[in-house]
């Protein structure tokens, strides 16, 4: 692809984005200002939800489908309570064969649906000790070492500036409301920095130690990159891991799809109520 048709490509993002935004928005009466992204094992958060309408992925225009256990692969438009919300059951991921643009592609639909801010949920890893399975962890900061950006190639003013600033990729005060709400409610929520690896092996011991050295806490193979999107529009952005697991050589135990599952289940109350106090008070926040 020669460096106009790539630009090109670019430019029709906006328009392409767009036109699925606008596909969702026809399919009910609500227009969602928070979106929920929900990672491995997590999608039946959204069953609460009320005035729902669903759209698997593949009917959306442009949309890139799930292909891995745990993510259903849905966008569900509902209310929680008062609150309209647009939720992602589901991501897709750069190991399963997609670029870092596709993989952004729904954080610029939300941008074109009016979406000003995203919480971002995921299954990541334990590095630090402090941490156990089931622990939930607010990110503070990410580490990014997937080897690609997907701001990479020509910018679209449209969306944002060419260099966008991350010194606060993760809003500070939704992190307050955060830690505010599970004190309220009794539950640990720790903070840490997630570290975005590629995948889909899990990482060696010998990385590990590598990514504790350079100050990760949690390690994953997704987030980041939809973060940098979400950021680039200006959507402010508030992440949640659940520690599924804890990373290679900090036990001595393999690794498994299942156990992330598993774990995902077992704390999906604590999850869920969390979620639930701090929806309301982030869409009071942006209106």
């Amino acid at each position: 692809m020669t460096a106009s048709n790539r630009a090109g490509a670019r430019l029709r993002d906006f328009d392409v984005a767009k036109r699925a935004a606008k596909f969702a928005l026809s399919k009910t009466k609500l227009r969602p200002r928070v979106a929920l992204v929900l990672g491995s094992g997590l999608g039946g958060l959204a069953d609460g939800l009320t005035n729902a309408t669903r759209m698997p992925y593949g009917k959306i225009p442009s949309f890139p489908r799930s292909t891995v256990q745990g993510h259903e692969g849905t966008l569900v438009i509902g209310k929680h309570g008062d609150v309209p919300l647009a939720v992602m059951l589901g991501r897709v991921h750069l190991y399963e064969g997609y670029s870092a643009r596709e993989i952004t592609f729904p954080m610029r639909v939300f941008f074109q649906m009016g979406i000003k801010a995203a919480i971002v949920t995921n299954a990541a890893g334990a590095i630090n000790i402090d941490y156990g399975r089931g622990a939930l962890v607010a990110i503070r900061d990410h580490i990014n070492l997937q080897g690609t950006n997907p701001l990479m190639g020509p910018n679209d003013e449209r969306f944002g500036p060419r260099f966008p600033d991350m010194s606060q990729a993760y809003c500070k005060p939704y992190r307050e409301i955060a830690a505010e709400e599970a004190k309220r409610l009794g539950i640990k929520l720790h903070e840490g920095v997630y570290a975005a690896l590629c995948g889909p092996s899990y990482e060696t011991p010998a990385e590990i130690r590598f990514l504790k050295t350079i100050g990760a806490d949690l390690v994953g193979m997704s987030t980041v990159p939809s973060v940098i999107a979400a950021r680039h529009m200006g959507i402010r952005v508030l992440g949640i891991s659940c520690v599924t697991n804890m990373a290679a050589g900090i036990v001595d135990r393999e690794i498994n799809h299942a156990e992330v599952m598993e774990t995902g289940d077992r704390v999906r109350v604590d999850f869920v109520s969390l979620l639930h106090a701090v929806i309301p008070r982030i869409a009071a926040d942006v209106g």
